[in-house]
């Protein structure tokens, strides 16, 4: 098995990135090379990053996003606020019961 072999489910989603950010690009009537200038990247990168590329540097797809104005949704992505699976086997790990220690005992 190739170890460097990208995931199907990864290429899916940055194939729908990719899409996604495309369809944005066009709603906005930015052309290609607009768009690539304003994202300091070249025109062929940019085409690169539509088509879902996994060569492509995560800084390259974070300058697209910023021009676009979707910035934000980067900064929100692995947010432990929105870690549903992470959230869920937090709570499995809580304590069983709460006892004060001796110490804190002595103190009061």
């Amino acid at each position: 098995m190739d170890i460097k072999k990208t995931p199907i489910p990864v290429k899916r989603a940055l194939k729908k990135l990719g899409q996604d950010l495309c369809d944005a690009r066009k709603k906005r009537r930015i052309t290609m090379e607009l768009a690539a200038e304003r994202a300091s990247i070249s025109r062929t990168t940019l085409s690169k990053i539509e088509r879902g590329d996994d060569g492509v540097s995560l800084g390259a797809y974070a300058k697209v996003l910023f021009i676009l104005g979707m910035i934000e949704r980067l900064a929100e992505l692995a947010d432990p606020k929105l870690d549903s699976l992470g959230l869920e086997l937090e709570s499995y790990n809580l304590p069983k019961r709460i006892r004060i220690s001796r110490k804190k005992k002595e103190w009061e």
